[in-house]
């Protein structure tokens, strides 16, 4: 297994020279993985439409000659065709992640998800050289699954928000894209990403809650919603592991799971975002949910993805849920302060 890892760094390593587009390559994980890939000297072209992401995060980068940024939107399929125009591996990281959106605006996922990546393997499908994509998915395209931990085999699938059903169908027309016209195919699907730079998600809603009154926090649902967390190096370090595996394999497409090891409840979540502000005597308010408690509909109230074929590729996350919990709790605790300072 140490061999496989150390195998895979050094060959992510190696393809420096890679040139690679990132989808939304502005926004919370996009914008990690291309701090990881410029300190290893790819060649990096970030297409964003700033809807959820910011300059902010990859500013530093600006300057150097590696680098470009595109301001432009998938969902313009010219844009799309000079976004691939130089790659010759694509990143898809662009999403509207929220998966709340979809209750009261349904076209906002499946424009943003579904057309955003059909205009982009199309792209692809034109381009001489942009013949490799890595897909960000989602653990919510397994709903509620009857086996936990879910291992990617599981089915049928049944989404139950339209966030998971754009994020499935994404997945759909990328298998179909490569073995019709050979775009190789890598899709991880991602348990919930914590972190710094995240912007939304059960943390910061909690931080701004309590920011507003510290003496009461209103939770969504019936408080028994238990998920697996993983930590934003975990997710960037596992994407480049496995890509490099995938890069050297022949398979035409490959599906992994990449989470943590364990769950964590959104109780105790509460309980950490409340410690860690140093805040004391705090009511929890348990708003009673929909749908048999869930927090909104189409939240899965029982997430815990199987990372045992991650595990048989040579990897496995640093952190538990809890870790992952507390060191983005910290993270975003000193950024809300610094946003502060800078306020005024």
């Amino acid at each position: 297994m140490k061999q496989s890892k150390l195998y895979a760094t050094c060959k992510v390593c190696i393809l420096k020279d890679q040139k690679a587009l990132i989808t939304g390559g502005a926004g919370f994980i996009g914008s990690h993985l291309v701090d990881n890939l410029m300190k290893k000297r790819w060649n990096i072209v970030v297409l964003d439409n700033l809807s959820s992401g910011s300059l902010k995060n990859i500013r530093k980068w600006f300057q150097n000659k590696q680098f470009k940024f595109v301001e432009g939107d998938l969902k313009n399929i010219v844009e799309a065709h000079k976004a691939v125009a130089d790659a010759e591996l694509v990143f898809h990281m662009a999403a509207n992640p929220e998966v709340r959106v979809g209750e009261t605006a349904p076209f906002v996922h499946f424009q943003d998800n579904l057309v955003a990546t059909f205009n982009l393997l199309e792209a692809m499908r034109k381009s001489e050289t942009a013949k490799t994509i890595i897909l960000a998915s989602t653990s919510t395209i397994y709903g509620d699954a009857t086996v936990i931990p879910t291992p990617e085999e599981y089915g049928p699938l049944v989404p139950i928000s339209l966030y998971g059903a754009s994020k499935l169908g994404s997945e759909a027309l990328a298998c179909s894209y490569a073995h019709t016209f050979g775009i190789r195919t890598l899709i991880i699907r991602l348990a919930n990403v914590v972190g710094p730079r995240s912007a939304h998600g059960v943390i910061i809603d909690f931080i701004r809650k309590l920011q507003i009154n510290p003496k009461r926090l209103a939770i969504l649902g019936d408080g028994t919603q238990t998920k697996s967390y993983l930590h934003i190096e975990d997710c960037i370090n596992a994407i480049l592991h496995l890509t490099a595996q995938f890069i050297d394999s022949q398979e035409k497409v490959d599906i992994y799971n990449v989470g943590a090891f364990d769950q964590i409840g959104v109780q105790r979540i509460a309980q950490i975002v409340t410690e860690q502000m140093k805040l004391q005597n705090v009511k929890f308010v348990f708003k009673g949910g929909v749908d048999g408690g869930r927090g909104w509909l189409g939240d899965v109230k029982n997430m815990h993805l199987s990372i045992r074929k991650l595990r048989e590729a040579g990897w496995k996350p640093k952190y538990t849920s809890e870790q992952a919990i507390q060191l983005a709790t910290k993270a975003l605790l000193t950024e809300v302060s610094q946003r502060r300072d800078v306020d005024g």
